[in-house]
């Protein structure tokens, strides 16, 4: 009798890489092209201190003499500043790749706080109704009769006067997370709670609290997994709509302080100078935020899709 040992179990990896999704990844050209621009430009930012000619933090390594310098294609350009100096002789390619690292983490962070928040209380509204559904709805449709930039420089605001002067430019950056999540919040709470409506109706739902299965465990493993779909995609797609937003309130002055710049710090900065022929100090910033924004976005476009069961 022939021996016939078990087929191998194909791992997590392997199923992936067989699946719909992954197919159509490879299929889809523009999101292959969005997610090596966005890879590159994440590997690039977190390399910073190994790839930047200069430490745009450190006020002891900037040279004024070495002010507004163009480019290096340009005439007076000179290395190692290849995309030119602004008017503290900071090496703008430095200070690119510093605050699109300081972009990223905060617009990442923003997000993470949005989903625990917004899935939590979407999570508790969903499944017991009645007046927590009411006020965590009605909370939520007051903020979002508020135009999102305003809720941010209201929340930026009111939380750096209670900061004393010593923590005020340290605890900048969670300010701003803190801000963004105040609005974002509510968008991944309206769709968890449509979802776990839906759900908590199901038979399979029913059962497990017959049987006396704790409501916390019943939201978290049964509920909770039922809505992901929808949660992926919005978190995609907030991603970049925080990483601008970090930018304009960083633009209006009540972001990320000149000495830790982000993108949109650095954008504010050039455009004091955009007019007195020292472009380069706006332009190169500006177009490292929309190549970023740009390829999150397409990638979201892309994940929303693939992930539509109408559209396969």
């Amino acid at each position: 009798m022939t021996d016939q040992s078990d087929p191998k179990t194909p791992s997590r990896t392997e199923l992936f890489f067989d699946s719909d999704l992954w197919w159509s990844f490879k299929s889809h050209k523009s999101a292959v092209g969005a997610a090596i621009v966005l890879g590159f430009v994440i590997v690039a930012a977190f390399l910073a201190p190994v790839l930047s000619p200069q430490d745009p933090y450190d006020l002891a390594a900037l040279e004024l003499w070495n002010a507004e310098l163009p480019p290096i294609w340009m005439e007076g350009g000179q290395m190692p500043y290849l995309l030119g100096t602004d008017v503290q002789g900071r090496d703008i390619l430095s200070g690119i790749l510093y605050g699109t690292r300081i972009s990223i983490i905060i617009g990442i962070a923003s997000v993470a706080v949005s989903l625990v928040v917004g899935i939590g209380l979407g999570l508790m509204a969903g499944y017991y109704g009645g007046w927590i559904d009411n006020v965590l709805m009605r909370i939520g449709d007051v903020l979002l009769s508020i135009p999102i930039v305003l809720v941010a420089i209201l929340v930026s605001s009111v939380a750096q006067q209670f900061l004393s002067p010593a923590w005020r430019e340290a605890g900048v950056a969670a300010v701003l997370v803190l801000a963004i999540a105040m609005y974002s919040w509510v968008q991944y709470a309206r769709v968890v709670r449509a979802q776990t409506m839906v759900e908590r109706r199901k038979e399979y739902v029913q059962a497990s609290r017959l049987v006396g299965t704790p409501a916390r465990r019943l939201m978290l493993k049964h509920i909770l997994p039922n809505t992901l779909t929808p949660i992926f995609v919005a978190a995609t797609l907030n991603f970049g709509l925080a990483i601008l937003i970090e930018a304009t309130l960083s633009f209006l002055g009540v972001g990320m302080p000149p000495n830790q710049p982000s993108l949109g710090t650095l954008i504010r900065v050039g455009n004091q100078y955009l007019f007195s022929g020292s472009w380069w100090i706006v332009l190169f910033p500006s177009i490292q935020l929309c190549i970023l924004v740009v390829a999150v976005n397409m990638l979201g476009d892309w994940l929303r899709d693939a992930l539509n069961p109408k559209l396969r």
